[in-house]
């Protein structure tokens, strides 16, 4: 199976960093901050990589399986922001409807928007991929050694944890707007 353009990218940018990150921690600081930071990146990035690999997976089972779903009718602000749609402008009048009638009508959309326990499991099977346990794992394990042997500094831990995020999302942007310049040329 062979890498896309955009994985190559990534990986190739957080090697970049990553070989930053350790010269700094060697010219400027001590050990400790090069274990705390080596092992904070490492970690993320496998996160990171392992996070975009089980989406893509997640988001390719739907297509295959023709599950794709798009409500064009509102927008995701306005879902977020009025999800059962108290607010809207379109005022429906409706005849004056016993209470019981009323519930009647939303358990009968409940019911029918809710989904089937094999559709959650085969999400949930996606979602929760060996790629992304084994990331974790691998993250909790280097923040227990590095606290169990005292070589934990939490600031030098957490900015190498947020470096491959920046990282990632560079690479992303810049992609989109190579692509963006590729169609208007």
């Amino acid at each position: 199976m062979m890498m896309s353009k955009l994985t190559l990218q990534m990986l190739k940018a957080l090697l970049i960093v990553d070989v930053v990150i350790i010269l700094i921690s060697i010219i400027f600081f001590d050990i400790k901050t090069l274990w705390n930071t080596q092992f904070g990146f490492i970690s993320a990035s496998l996160v990171m990589l392992a996070s975009m690999k089980s989406y893509k997976r997640m988001v390719d089972a739907r297509v295959e399986l023709d599950l794709v779903t798009i409500d064009d009718s509102r927008d995701v602000i306005d879902k977020l922001e009025d999800p059962y749609d108290l607010y809207s402008e379109e005022v429906t009048e409706e005849d004056d409807k016993s209470l019981v009638d009323v519930v009647k009508d939303e358990r009968q959309k409940s019911k029918k928007n809710s989904r089937t326990l094999s559709q959650t499991i085969k999400d949930a099977k996606t979602a929760l991929s060996l790629y992304r346990i084994a990331a974790y794992i691998v993250l909790i394990l280097g923040f227990l050694y590095l606290n169990r042997h005292e070589l934990l500094q939490v600031p030098s831990y957490v900015l190498a944890l947020s470096m491959p995020m920046l990282v990632v999302v560079f690479v992303l942007l810049s992609n989109k707007e190579s692509q963006t310049e590729d169609t208007l040329q």
